[in-house]
């Protein structure tokens, strides 16, 4: 994102009347005396804190999208290793922290719904491993 200030030419003097001659020197036709510099304007305020907070806050689809199926990765990640864990008896109680934090994870939108449907079916799995491991 590019933000732009105020347009530089505005900020300038108009052009004195100066004329130059054939020969080439320099000239100033009447005795004016010379003027004032003009202040600078203050730069234009186009938003306030709120609209860079706003604007922080909006995301591309695509950057969405690849968020949420890093989350649906590692939710598979960790269903994995708790599969693993289950199948060799070395469970650990870490596990269902992992888990939670996945089922958290997954909560999000991708603003696909296709890979939202995926994504609910991985948390679904998710929380009925919770379930599971909450009851022993």
């Amino acid at each position: 994102m590019r933000i732009y200030g105020p347009n530089g030419s505005a900020l300038t003097a108009p052009a004195s009347n100066v004329r130059r001659t054939a020969s080439g020197t320099f000239k100033v036709e009447g005795e004016e005396a010379p003027r004032a510099a003009g202040s600078a304007t203050p730069a234009r305020v186009i938003g306030g804190i709120d609209t860079l907070l706003a604007l922080q806050g909006v995301e591309e689809p695509a950057e969405r999208r690849r968020r949420a199926v890093k989350r649906g990765r590692s939710a598979l990640d960790v269903l994995d290793d708790l599969k693993i864990g289950l199948l060799d008896g070395t469970l650990d109680a870490s596990m269902l922290t992992r888990l939670k934090s996945a089922a958290a994870a997954l909560k999000d939108e991708s603003g696909d719904p296709a890979l939202d449907a995926v994504l609910a079916e991985i948390d679904l799995r998710v929380e009925v491993e919770l379930a599971k491991a909450e009851v022993r």
